[in-house]
Formats: structure tokens, C-alpha cells, sequence
């Protein structure tokens, strides 16, 4: 199997890149494939000899996004259209990356890929219009929506609270937002198995959700980390509402990744078992 894949300096690309095996690559960095330009990146699904595609390149910038959202809505909402359209026009299942921000985080229970979509902010209602952008141009897609990611790559809350642990004695974490960190390798992996999949059966074309387990708050995901790396760091629960950003976050991120396993395969992750890669690829432990 042949992948084309957008996008190779965020933590999901690298992962890609690292952990492809056997699989071959046909990788477009954003030098080349520049997500502001529709028609240049469906120019290359036009011409790959690639068996799928997989779209790993978004906007994250989730409090820019809303002063933003013009150019948010082209990385993350047009160009992908126009990606699904040219995998479409030739058959090519799409893999397309999106996020627990398309819900509006109400309730307490795990969000399961037919629920109402409601996002709370710029964010969120672009990476809900490229989902809907994939569905309309009618090729074999799966939308993987996942939360919380996190690697030994780029900037993510592992990094940052690794940092942070070691210059402080105590940190206020946000403890009622809750959710599943999602290693990148774990996501890299469920992208390879949904393009094996669609492959062999475009069938399986639809929404799914990929998100590490268990279920966690940013502030126990903290302590997890500072006890894995042993680090001496108190850390102290506090309300979202202590912590204001200009995009507001969803309290609830939990997922349902049932339907997920069930197509592909692949269970849950867990994510302190991914924790703990990731902290020796840091060199932490």
C-alpha cells in the first residue's frame, strides 16, 4: 500500500513518517502543498499513484482562530474539499483527520459519531465544515475525530508541563474539562488501519472517533505525567472559568471509539502506556 500524505512537521506527519513500516509514502509538506491554495493540493491527489490519501495538516491554533477564521476555514475547511474532491473524482479513500471541538462538550457522557455537532467556537465550526466538505464529495472517506493530541514532537501539554514541573512547586491545572489524550502514534496507526480498511471495503466510509483512554481532567492528566517522569510538582484542581481564553473549550470531550474497533480493528488506546513512550523519547525517564 502507497499513502499520500499532507502534512510532515506537525505530530501526527512525523508519526506517520515514523511509524509507516512496510507502507510507502508519498509525503507533501506544507512548502509544497500549500493549504491556501485548493487547487494546487488537489493537483497532487490528481497526480499521485498513491492507493489513498491521508490528510494529517490543520489549523490548531484554537484561540487565534477566533481573530483567524477566514484562514482557518481555508486550511481546514476548503482545501480539504477540494482534496475529497480530487480522491473522489478517482476513487481514492480519503483519511481525514478532524476534532472533539465539533461538539459543544454538553453532558457527561462519551460523544458518539452520530451526535448533533455543535461547536463552540472558530475552531471547531471550520473543522465541521471540512467534515462536511469530505462527506459531499461522495469518495470512500473515514473522518477520524480525535482529541487531545500529544508526541515527543512539536509543542503539546506533555512539553509544556514537563517544563513547567521542573521550574515550579505547584501549578493550577483546569480540572473540569475532561477528555482522552491521544498519543499521535496511536493516531498514525488508526490512519494507516482506516486506509487498509477502505481499501478492502469502501463501505466503511464514515465518522469515527480515536481518542486515547481513559478519560481523564487536564489536571490528572498532569499528575500522571509529573509521577511517570518524577517530577515533584503539586498540582491544584481550578475551575475553566479561572483560566478564560478568547475560545471557549469544551467541558466534555469524552468520545466513543467503539465503532472505530469494530471497522478497523484497532482498540482504545491508552494513553499511559503512550505516556510513557513518549517520555523516553524525551529522555525524561
Amino acid at each position: 500500500m502507497k499513502l499520500l500524505v499532507f502534512g510532515e512537521i506537525g505530530q501526527l506527519g512525523q508519526e506517520l513518517i515514523r511509524r509507516a513500516g512496510d507502507v510507502a509514502l508519498e509525503v507533501r509538506g506544507l512548502e509544497e502543498a500549500d493549504f491556501t491554495d485548493p487547487d494546487a493540493c488537489a493537483g497532487f491527489v490528481a497526480a499521485t499513484d498513491a492507493d489513498a490519501v491521508i490528510n494529517a495538516v490543520a489549523y490548531t491554533a484554537v484561540d487565534k482562530a477566533e481573530e483567524q477564521e477566514d484562514l482557518a476555514l481555508q486550511i481546514n475547511g476548503t482545501t480539504p474539499g477540494a482534496i475529497a474532491r480530487a480522491a473522489a473524482a478517482r476513487g481514492l479513500p480519503l483519511i481525514h483527520v478532524s476534532t472533539d471541538y465539533v461538539f459543544d462538550g454538553s453532558g457527561d457522557r462519551p460523544f458518539l459519531p452520530d451526535h448533533p455537532t455543535g461547536p463552540l467556537g472558530a475552531y471547531g465550526r471550520t473543522k465541521l465544515v471540512g467534515e462536511d466538505q469530505v462527506r459531499a464529495a461522495g469518495g470512500p472517506h473515514a473522518i477520524l475525530r480525535t482529541s487531545w493530541v500529544v508526541s515527543s514532537h512539536g509543542h503539546n501539554f506533555i512539553k509544556t508541563m514537563l517544563k513547567l514541573g521542573a521550574e515550579r512547586d505547584r501549578l493550577t491545572i483546569v480540572a473540569d474539562q475532561i477528555g482522552g489524550p491521544t498519543p499521535a502514534a496511536a493516531l498514525a496507526d488508526a490512519c494507516i488501519a482506516a486506509a487498509r480498511g477502505l481499501l478492502a471495503d469502501p463501505g466503511k466510509s464514515g465518522a469515527y472517533h480515536v481518542s486515547g483512554g481513559p478519560d481523564v481532567s487536564w489536571a490528572d492528566f498532569a499528575r500522571e505525567i509529573f509521577a511517570q517522569a518524577g517530577i515533584d510538582c503539586e498540582v491544584a484542581d481550578i475551575p475553566s472559568s479561572d483560566y478564560p481564553t478568547p475560545a471557549k473549550r469544551p467541558l466534555n470531550s469524552r468520545m466513543d471509539n467503539s465503532s472505530f474497533e469494530a471497522a478497523f480493528g484497532l482498540p482504545r488506546p491508552d494513553w499511559r502506556a503512550g505516556l510513557r513512550e513518549i517520555l523516553t523519547d524525551l529522555g525524561a525517564i
